[in-house]
């Protein structure tokens, strides 16, 4: 469905390594045509500030080197604001450099733990969310269908996390000094859409209403999914959550009302069937 991460990529000081990374961008063209598809991802940088810069003249014109690159091959890239980058970490900074780019293949990639990562949660914190996380995301909402051309969404990543029972900060099993909180907490902790009984806290119910009833968004959907479980040496483990992902996928076609459930043969306990309905949104 989608190629990625082209990482670290925008607002480079060092031009010889840009150079090299829009010969490297050369090569994800061929990969995306051999991998059969037409979608290019790029998340916001999170390098330190002395390796990439704010200025905003220069990453629109970084982007819009490889989107014009992309244009010849009928690729279509998609911007993420990652919760812990350096200059774009919420989904208003990314639609800002969208808007700046301006460019027919150039959108974004709506992902609902990093929209929640941002605005309503925080791990290190001992409530393990913002001072009025409900308010903020209510208003971001709101904000988001108010604003968003819905034809610019390129795709949408759909996971919650867990709720941690300690605040990730130093002596946390999950701490590293190297990297940001919301980041350790990102690739040990994500879970799948509806699995509040592993601890699944996030508004990520309310951000898809949003994206998916409010903007009418019938696109790609997709499960990113970052945890701890998939490092274990279990030979189940593909097997498991891929079964996982199945039963997040139907609660998400169940609550969006994305088919008519009465049509789903009753013996089905795969997505297939909900896919095969032509919902909506598709996984």
């Amino acid at each position: 469905m989608c190629l990625q991460p082209f990482m670290h990529y925008e607002g480079l000081r060092n031009r010889h390594k840009h150079a090299q990374r829009v010969e490297e961008m050369k090569l994800w063209l061929d990969l995306a045509k051999a991998l059969g598809t037409n979608l290019i991802s790029i998340p916001s940088t999170f390098l330190s500030k002395h390796e990439v810069s704010g200025d905003m003249d220069l990453i629109v014109r970084d982007l819009r080197e490889i989107a014009d690159l992309g244009a010849t091959e009928g690729i279509q890239y998609a911007y993420e604001s990652l919760a812990w980058g350096t200059y774009s970490d919420t989904w208003e900074q990314s639609w800002q450099v969208v808007q700046r780019v301006d460019r027919h293949n150039f959108g974004m990639c709506l992902d609902t733990f990093n929209m929640a990562a941002r605005m309503y949660a925080d791990p290190a914190s001992p409530s393990r969310r913002n001072p009025n996380a409900e308010a903020e995301t209510r208003a971001s909402m709101e904000r988001l269908v108010q604003t968003v051309d819905v034809r610019k969404i390129a795709y949408v990543q759909v996971v919650d996390a867990e709720y941690l029972t300690q605040p990730l900060v130093e002596g946390h099993e999950y701490y590293d000094a190297a990297q940001p909180a919301r980041m350790s907490w990102s690739r040990n902790c994500r879970l799948f859409y509806g699995e509040e009984d592993r601890g699944a806290y996030l508004p990520v119910k309310a951000i898809l209403k949003a994206i998916i009833v409010d903007l009418g968004y019938e696109g790609w959907i997709s499960a990113e999914m970052f945890n701890k479980s998939l490092t274990k040496p279990d030979t189940n483990v593909p097997a498991e959550h891929a079964r996982r992902a199945a039963e997040s996928w139907k609660k998400i076609v169940r609550d969006f009302g994305l088919h008519d459930a009465q049509t789903l043969p009753k013996h089905d306990s795969t997505a297939s069937a909900a896919f095969e309905q032509a919902p909506r949104a598709q996984l």
